[in-house]
C-alpha cells in the first residue's frame, strides 16, 4: 500500500502547461534519436585510418585512396539501403539537441529558474551543453573528409598555441604527430562510449532533480512558491509528451528526406596539404572560428618561446572565461540581489529584471557577431564587398554591438513595465468618448480582463518594497507570495 500511494503521487504530480517549459523536452527527444540512430551506424562505420582503394557506387571518387573511416561512410551513404537517411537523420538529431538545449538554459536564464533551490541543475544543464559540444564534434570528425580534418587541424592549433603544454597535448590527444592514425579511433571510443555515457547520466540526475524540486511556473492566480497547477504527469501530461515526441521524430525525419547535410563525398577525402575553401563549421562551434578570424595575428616571443595570443585568447580563454561565466552566474546574481537564503518557484518575466535581461541579449548579440564573422569569407564573396572592410566592421561590432544591445534592452525593459503599470492603472481603453462638464474631452477604459502568463494584476504587484526593478539584476514583482519550502 505505501509503494501505490508513493506511485499515485508520482502519477499526479502536476506539471505546468505552458510552451517554453517543452524545449526541454526536445532536446530529451532528440537525444533519443541520436541514440537510436548511433547504435545502428555502428554496426556499418569502421573507425580506423588506414588508406584503402575506394571501390564503391560513387563514381567521381571511384580508385582515390581513401581511410577506412571515408570509405566505411560512403559505404553507409550510398551502398547501405537506407543508410543515407540515417547518417542525416543523425546529424539533424544531433543539430537540433543542441539547439534546444542553448535554448532550454537560455529560457531558464531569462526566467530565473536557476536559482535556489535549483543551482545543482543549472550547473548540470550548462555541463550538458559542453559535453553536448565535444559529442557533436566528435562525430562530426569521423568521417575523415576534407572538412572535417580541416577543423581537426585547427583543433591540433588550439592545443599547440596553449603555452608550455601545448605541444605534449597535442601529441597525446593524436597519438604523434598531425594526424596520425589514432585520432578517429579516439575520437569514436568518445563518440559511442564515455561522452554518451555520460550525457545519459546527466540527463537522469536532472530529470529526478526536476521531479524531486518541482517544475517552476509562472505567476498566477492559485500560483504560490508552495504549488504547481498544471496537468498531472498521467494520463494528461503524458499523452501531451508522447504527442510532442512523434512530432519531433517527424519533423527530424521529413528534414533528413529532404534537405542534405554533411555531403562528405562532395568534400573528398582528407588530405594534410589541401584545405577545402569556404569550409564553415556545424553552427554551434562558429562562434569559436569567428573568434579566430577576428583577432588580429598577435604574438609574444618570452624566452626563446612564442605565444600566439591570435589563436589563444579566442579559443582557448575566450570559451573558458564564458563557461566560467555561465557557472557561476546563478551565486553571484543571487548574492548580489540579497536573495540567496529565498527559494524562488515562480517564473520572472524577462522585462522585470532589466539587468539580467540586458546581459542575456548582449552574449546573444556577442554570440551572433562571432557566428556571422566564422563566415565572414561566404559572406564578403556573396555580397561583393571587401573582406577586410568586413572584418574590421566585426571586430568593432563585437565590442560594441553587445553595449549597445544591453543599454536598449534594459530601457525597454523599464519602458515596457512603466507601460503595464499605466494599463493596469488606468485600464484597457473602450473607445468611447466623453465630454466633461468643462468642455474637455476624455476617454473611457475598462478593468483589464486579459492577461499573459506570469502578469500582474495589479499596479501594487509592480512596485513591490525594495530596490527599484533595474537595480543591481533587477527586482522580481511578487504578487502571490508563497511559503519557501518545495511542499506539493
Amino acid at each position: 500500500m505505501p509503494s501505490y500511494d508513493g506511485a499515485g503521487r508520482l502519477l499526479r504530480k502536476a506539471f505546468p502547461d505552458h510552451w517554453s517549459f517543452l524545449l526541454g523536452e526536445l532536446a530529451l527527444y532528440s537525444l533519443i534519436v541520436l541514440v537510436l540512430t548511433g547504435v545502428w551506424l555502428t554496426l556499418f562505420f569502421t573507425p580506423d585510418m588506414h588508406e584503402v582503394v575506394y571501390a564503391g557506387s560513387y563514381g567521381p571518387l571511384r580508385g582515390v585512396r581513401v581511410s577506412e573511416a571515408f570509405d566505411s561512410t560512403l559505404r553507409i551513404s550510398f551502398d547501405v539501403r537506407g543508410g543515407l537517411l540515417i547518417r542525416q537523420l543523425h546529424h539533424w538529431a544531433a543539430l537540433v539537441f543542441i539547439g534546444a538545449i542553448g535554448l532550454h538554459l537560455l529560457r531558464i536564464f531569462f526566467t530565473g529558474a536557476f536559482r535556489r533551490p535549483r543551482e545543482a541543475n543549472w550547473v548540470i544543464g550548462v555541463t550538458l551543453f559542453v559535453l553536448a559540444l565535444a559529442e557533436g564534434f566528435a562525430g562530426y570528425s569521423l568521417p575523415d573528409d576534407l572538412l572535417s580534418g580541416t577543423g581537426l587541424r585547427i583543433a591540433q592549433g588550439i592545443m599547440a598555441s596553449i603555452p608550455v603544454v601545448g605541444t605534449y597535448v597535442s601529441m597525446f590527444v593524436f597519438g604523434g604527430q598531425f594526424p596520425g592514425h589514432d585520432i578517429v579511433p579516439r575520437l569514436y571510443g568518445m563518440h559511442i562510449l564515455l561522452l554518451p555515457g555520460l550525457l545519459i547520466g546527466l540527463v537522469t540526475v536532472h530529470l529526478i532533480l526536476v521531479f524531486y524540486l518541482k517544475h517552476t511556473q509562472w505567476r498566477g492566480p492559485g500560483r504560490t512558491n508552495g504549488n504547481v497547477v498544471g496537468k498531472p504527469l498521467y494520463p494528461q501530461f503524458t499523452a501531451a509528451s508522447g504527442g510532442l515526441s512523434l512530432m519531433v521524430f517527424g519533423v527530424l525525419a521529413v528534414l533528413s528526406a529532404v534537405a542534405q547535410i554533411n555531403p562528405v563525398w562532395t568534400y573528398g577525402p582528407y588530405r594534410p596539404d589541401q584545405v577545402s575553401t569556404g569550409s564553415q563549421p556545424d553552427w554551434y562551434v562558429g562562434f569559436l572560428e569567428g573568434a579566430l578570424r577576428l583577432v588580429p595575428p598577435w604574438e609574444t616571443n618570452i624566452a626563446g618561446h612564442t605565444v600566439m595570443w591570435n589563436v589563444l585568447l579566442p579559443a582557448v580563454v575566450l570559451p573558458g572565461l564564458f563557461f566560467l561565466a555561465l557557472y557561476a552566474y546563478p551565486f553571484v546574481e543571487q548574492r548580489l540581489t540579497g536573495e540567496r537564503d529565498q527559494e524562488h518557484h515562480l517564473c520572472d518575466r524577462p522585462r522585470e529584471r532589466p539587468v539580467r535581461t540586458g546581459l542575456g541579449v548582449a552574449g546573444i548579440v556577442f554570440y551572433g557577431v562571432l557566428l556571422l564573422a566564422g563566415g565572414n569569407d561566404v559572406v564578403a564573396q556573396t555580397f561583393r564587398i571587401s573582406l577586410n572592410a568586413l572584418t574590421w566592421v566585426l571586430r568593432v561590432a563585437v565590442v560594441v554591438a553587445p553595449v549597445i544591445a544591453f543599454v536598449l534592452t534594459r530601457t525597454l525593459c523599464r519602458a515596457l513595465l512603466e507601460t503595464e503599470r499605466e494599463r493596469l492603472a488606468t485600464g484597457d481603453e473602450s473607445g468611447e468618448v466623453r465630454q466633461s462638464v468643462d468642455g474637455g474631452y476624455e476617454s473611457g477604459h475598462l478593468p483589464v480582463e486579459k492577461f499573459r502568463p506570469g502578469a500582474p494584476r495589479t499596479p501594487a504587484a509592480l512596485s513591490p518594497p525594495g530596490p527599484r526593478p533595474g537595480s543591481r539584476t533587477g527586482t522580481p514583482s511578487r504578487e502571490h507570495p508563497g511559503p519557501e519550502h518545495r511542499s506539493r
